[in-house]
């Protein structure tokens, strides 16, 4: 079992600068929602955050995936670092001034305020700026640093969060002629937020800042097209990753849903991230491992029994999450005004499981080196988010986008299942990965939808605990053997 022991190894080791951000997200969803004085204002800035997502997909333009491939196949790797970071300096500036100087026409084009425009405009240049910086210190193997720099980011942003919104409006009040009160704002919580982001980006490109004096600045247009052709199809494939995870929520408001409910919908959405954390920590653990054991005698076989580990784990997560999701609720989403809203969590919770899944089932296209099918697989993933959307929401509102979320994801894991298997056959586990989540569909349907069974507790754990059993059922030899080898040792 050292194999499956380096492999956490790897998934703790590179997913704690990721998983980290994740982390002081659900912080912040209960300091947003005690905070901003409605559900309206909550919306606004979600819409806001999901229109950051998109964007950071097109400023990058595929352009840190494309450094990866040519700084480990070029000779010249300072030629790499100082092409890609002139590509994305020079993209990054001008995106910045023609930006500015039409942000009101996109205020005006958005309902947004132009304020907070520019405050977003200010953001995704300083992030974009920062990509060629954290993937250089990725290549380099300084992974210290690399996390370092990132938890620093997030924390001070969320620091400032809590002095903004919490602590500045006391200690404003308790002082009217201090200096506290000369910077405070009254009803701008939503500027606070967005200026808390500026900073936040504002210091990691500071400390990242050497990285642009240390380079020879010369540009080899024969690469750069190289690359960019290479980033073309990643750039694709992020934008309609992008669609499907955050577009729902500037749809909602295209689609005239009140803000107030785009609000609700974003704050319970939340708690479907439980499932993004465990999904976003193993992605990063095994990608790594996937491409490592590819010319193994057994990999197939390997990459088989990996995924029914992870359906396993995953599907316990996943009807944990929906089983306590009340008891959840109180604290991520501490205002009995927006739980009108839960009812997509469980929905959200199995999509998130479905794109883990899929992450799993994707590695045959990146084995035999057709990564443009997973632009494709994307690419539908989104159309059917757009068409689902378009035709759920007048309806259904932000629950209609729910259920596109999960039909998207789950027809992107179906789709790329199938085609795995006629190109890169996978002795994948079948039966017992569709008992598994099967019963979890069902449990947490069950669990959840059932009004008289919705506060049972009673009835909800011993679901929970007959799912365990049926694991320990199923998979009783192998933990005997693990059980057996771990006495062996001792």
């Amino acid at each position: 079992m050292s194999l499956y022991k380096n492999l956490f190894k790897q998934t703790l080791i590179y997913g704690l600068a990721t998983v980290f951000p994740r982390i002081i997200s659900f912080i912040l969803n209960p300091l947003f929602v005690y905070y901003l004085p409605n559900k309206s204002q909550m919306g606004e800035v979600s819409v806001i955050f999901a229109y950051l997502v998109f964007f950071n997909v097109v400023l990058s333009y595929g352009m840190e995936t494309a450094f990866f491939r040519f700084y480990n196949s070029e000779d010249n790797k300072k030629r790499v670092i100082s092409t890609a970071t002139i590509s994305l300096f020079w993209s990054s500036i001008g995106f910045l001034a023609l930006a500015l100087i039409f942000r009101k026409n996109l205020g005006d084009w958005s309902g947004i305020s132009t304020e907070f425009i520019t405050y977003t405009i200010w953001i995704l240049a300083l992030d974009a700026l920062a990509i060629i910086p954290f993937s250089k210190l990725r290549a380099e193997k300084r992974p210290m640093r690399y996390a370092t720099i990132k938890i620093a980011n997030v924390s001070i942003n969320l620091l400032l969060n809590i002095f903004f919104l919490a602590l500045l409006p006391q200690w404003a009040e308790q002082n009217p002629g201090g200096f506290f009160n000369t910077i405070y704002r009254d009803h701008y919580q939503i500027g606070y937020i967005f200026i808390s982001n500026l900073l936040a980006s504002l210091f990691t490109l500071v400390v990242l800042v050497p990285n642009y004096t240390r380079i020879s600045w010369s540009f080899d247009l024969a690469l750069w097209k190289r690359m960019m052709r290479y980033g073309g199809p990643i750039l694709f494939a992020g934008i309609a990753f992008a669609i499907n995870e955050h577009f729902d929520k500037i749809l909602l408001d295209w689609l005239h849903v009140p803000m107030s409910d785009i609000g609700a919908y974003s704050a319970c959405y939340k708690i479907g991230m439980f499932m993004v954390l465990y999904r976003t920590a193993y992605t990063l653990g095994i990608e790594p491992f996937f491409f490592s054991h590819a010319h193994h005698e057994n990999a197939q076989q390997t990459y088989a029994t990996i995924t029914k580990y992870f359906v396993i784990f995953g599907s316990f997560i996943s009807l944990f999450v929906i089983v306590f999701a009340d008891l959840f609720k109180q604290i991520l989403v501490p205002n009995v005004h927006y739980w009108d809203a839960m009812k997509v969590v469980p929905l959200i919770v199995l999509a998130n499981f479905f794109l883990g899944i899929y992450t799993n089932l994707s590695v045959w296209y990146k084995l035999i080196d057709k990564t443009h099918i997973g632009a494709y697989i994307s690419l539908i993933g989104a159309v059917v988010t757009l068409v689902l959307n378009y035709l759920l929401i007048p309806t259904m509102s932000y629950y209609g986008s729910a259920i596109a979320t999960i039909a998207a994801y789950g027809s992107m894991m179906i789709i790329s299942y199938q085609m795995g298997q006629k190109e890169y056959p996978i002795p994948y586990d079948f039966p017992k990965i569709f008992s598994y989540l099967g019963l979890t569909v069902l449990f947490s349907a069950v669990s959840f939808y059932v009004p008289m069974l919705r506060d049972n507790y009673l009835v909800k754990i011993t679901l929970l605990l007959l799912f365990l059993g049926f694991i320990y059922k199923n998979e009783k030899q192998t933990l005997l053997r693990i059980a057996k080898r771990k006495s062996n040792a001792n």
